[in-house]
């Protein structure tokens, strides 16, 4: 949790990408016919994020030497995150992902060159020494050498003091397989992060539903104590170990015009109101409200959401 002496309040590691969302709303990829251009990957939308809320926010990734990638400095430099641990490669092109515009969780294409190069010199001992929170997710765990650095690094920061989190948004189409990305999943929450997993990530994860129960004794019964299950326009569920469960509903939308980055969005707020120490239900409180304000906007949450911090 945060002290003074540690100014970093949020490191991310993870992938950066070039997001292309489908333009026409409520379709799959077969039948969306243009598309506009964001930054997207999950821990680049918590960095985002956690900067414009006001935090010292650090972007740990790789990108190619090229036009998207000039992009993807610009656009990190203007909401104020760091982007002094990212890394240019010559032989690999930034990555791209393709995603279908929905309300649910969406269809996606990736092609993926430079994201997972993240390598071990990116990341000093003296920046972990120097970090409140250490976050990642799935996607940047599913390849090599990111998996490996992101791995051995998490276990430095966790010996240092540093709370380590992570999103579990598992999608099989990144993985060479199930039982790597359990194995990898089990290692990192040896480390008791801050776990968020969604109803959908655990259908993909386990190939069918598990009952709310069984979801946080799996991630209880492997060191974690804290574990944030999103349930979609169903709300929150949270676990903390010994405690009694926490249920939040989700604030009511009209339209909902973009369900990309809403999860991004969710944690982003979690761990902005964790850092102010705020209790839990406060965080899942900020949490939802930055989710609400993201489902309401296409690609980046609006320039307001430093309101947030009067919430607290």
């Amino acid at each position: 949790m945060k002290n003074n002496i540690r100014d970093i309040d949020i490191l991310c590691v993870g992938e950066v990408l070039v997001d292309f969302i489908g333009h026409q709303a409520g379709v799959q990829i077969n039948n969306t016919r243009d598309y506009h251009r964001y930054l997207g990957g999950s821990p680049t939308n918590v960095a985002m994020n956690s900067a414009r809320l006001g935090l010292k926010s650090v972007l740990v990734a790789t990108v190619g030497n090229d036009g998207f990638g000039e992009y993807i400095f610009e656009r990190l430099g203007e909401v104020g995150v760091i982007t002094d641990f990212i890394k240019q490669v010559e032989d690999e092109p930034t990555s791209v992902i393709f995603v279908s515009r929905t309300d649910s969780t969406p269809d996606f294409i990736p092609f993926r060159k430079a994201d997972y190069h993240i390598t071990e010199d990116q990341i000093s001992t003296e920046t972990l020494s120097n970090t409140n929170i250490y976050h990642t997710t799935c996607f940047a765990l599913s390849k090599k050498p990111a998996q490996t650095t992101i791995l051995k690094k998490a276990a430095e920061a966790h010996r240092l003091g540093c709370k380590l989190s992570i999103d579990v948004n598992y999608a099989k189409k990144l993985w060479e397989s199930k039982e790597e990305a359990l194995s990898v999943i089990k290692a990192y929450c040896q480390l008791n992060p801050l776990v968020k997993v969604s109803e959908d990530d655990m259908l993909r994860l386990f190939e069918k539903e598990l009952p709310h129960e069984e979801i946080f004794e799996f991630f209880h019964s492997k060191g974690v104590d804290i574990v944030c299950l999103t349930l979609g326009s169903k709300g929150v569920k949270l676990s903390q170990k010994g405690k009694k469960i926490i249920q939040l509903p989700a604030i009511k939308i009209d339209v909902v015009q973009d369900a990309t980055g809403a999860g991004d969005a969710f944690w982003s707020g979690f761990l902005f109101a964790y850092i102010k120490e705020k209790p839990m239900e406060k965080c899942l409180e900020v949490a939802l409200q930055l989710a609400a304000l993201k489902l309401q906007n296409v690609g980046r949450l609006p320039d307001n959401i430093n309101i947030l911090s009067e919430l607290l």
